[in-house]
């Protein structure tokens, strides 16, 4: 064995000045990457240690385990294979437009966190707590839970369609936030809901199409995907239905119109602009360029109208949106304690035998429940009684 002087003395010059190696007195070519020692192989073999270094510095830089030399599936091949899947359901119709890019947007963010090329089964417990850790720097517990369990989706999918011989360990991190801190966070941001006045305001206030929309949001409870792919053939204005299975659970529904939510629907026909392409020709709502206001991207036009209202009226609070019109419907329909028909009408799919055996429910019901949120918006105008006058008492002289 050698001394160390004599390892020392023993030590090769780099081959070029530039060569991103030093030699180690272990006889290996070194770099500190990240605060740690990483070796690439003998001093004899200079070339050989170079290539493994620019072939696993990108993942090392990153703070992850470079990939094995192997020819098995990668990141990339999960992703795609994925990708296609969830495309097919999107134009058969299993699943909405922004369901896909929601899935989209999460198989990009794991390619770029992890790495095209990097094998699947490379993939540790620790490479899904640091995607957690960083989710979690940016996204709120609600948000946070829906990005993990896409990402358990997308492994799922490998292990299913046979691209990864083993279901992935996602570690003890990896999981969504507990209902605990979901009751926390939803307490802090307050409820989501709007009172009668502000709702009033925000009608008032609101321009051709979207005060249409909004009285559809607080009549039927229409969120905003609702609203954006409404046919025309939904509604019926001289019967005063609406009769549109809802895109997300294709379950059907129905809803009496009240006679505000028919004048602000013609209004919106009326002043609808010219469809440009077939695809939008049985759109009810359609923005001035012809477009839908529902979008296959994170971008929805009607939110950003909804909060352009907001923010002129200064009633923009955090958490309250279009989308808050559909617990405002829940809430007060709710108490009507008409259950069935408040979920029938907000398309709400339930596994319960109940829903099961239920063919049907009056219409009478669903008036029912629509009557008693329109008293609570427009609360009817009381006669004023009359007053009795009294004659005033005379002094005694």
């Amino acid at each position: 064995m050698k001394s160390t002087a004599t390892a020392k003395s023993d030590k090769p010059a780099k081959p070029y000045p530039d060569f991103p190696l030093f030699p180690h007195a272990t006889r290996r070519w070194a770099k500190k990457i990240r605060g740690k020692l990483v070796y690439f192989g003998p001093w004899s073999d200079p070339d050989a240690a170079l290539k493994k270094y620019v072939d696993e510095r990108d993942a090392l830089h990153a703070g992850r385990k470079p990939r094995q030399e192997s020819t098995g599936v990668t990141v990339r091949d999960v992703v795609n294979h994925f990708l296609e899947t969830k495309e097919s359901l999107k134009d058969n119709g299993e699943i909405t437009p922004q369901t896909y890019q929601d899935y989209y947007s999460t198989a990009e963010y794991v390619v770029t966190k992890l790495g095209k090329e990097r094998l699947a089964d490379d993939i540790e417990g620790d490479d899904f707590a640091k995607l957690r850790r960083d989710l979690a720097k940016t996204l709120g517990p609600v948000a946070l839970g829906n990005e993990i369990q896409r990402i358990r989706i997308l492994f799922k999918h490998a292990y299913d369609a046979a691209l990864i011989d083993k279901p992935m360990r996602y570690g003890p991190e990896f999981k969504r936030p507990s209902k605990k801190v979901l009751r926390i966070h939803r307490a802090t941001k307050g409820p989501r809901m709007f009172e009668a006045a502000e709702l009033k305001r925000l009608i008032d206030g609101a321009g051709v199409p979207l005060k249409a929309m909004l009285l559809l949001g607080i009549n039927c409870g229409l969120g905003n995907h609702d609203c954006g792919m409404l046919p025309l053939k939904a509604v019926d204005l001289k019967g005063a239905w609406l009769a549109y299975p809802r895109p997300k659970t294709g379950i059907n529904r129905r809803c009496p119109l009240w006679p505000e939510t028919i004048e602000a629907l013609q209004k919106a026909i009326a002043a609808r602009p010219k469809t440009k392409t077939a695809d939008t020709a049985g759109l009810l709502f359609l923005t001035k360029y012809g477009q839908p206001w529902a979008k296959s991207t994170s971008d929805n036009p009607i939110a950003k109208e909804m909060r352009k209202l907001l923010d002129e009226l200064k009633l923009h609070r955090p958490g309250l949106g279009f989308y808050t019109l559909r617990h405002v419907f829940e809430t007060i329909g709710g108490e009507t304690r008409d259950q069935p028909a408040v979920d029938l009408i907000m398309g709400h799919a339930k596994d319960d035998m109940a829903s099961h055996y239920r063919e049907r429910i009056s219409d009478e019901r669903l008036q029912a429940v629509t009557a008693y949120v329109h008293a609570w918006l427009f609360p009817p105008k009381t006669k004023a009684t009359k007053t009795t006058k009294t004659k005033a008492i005379r002094k005694p002289k």
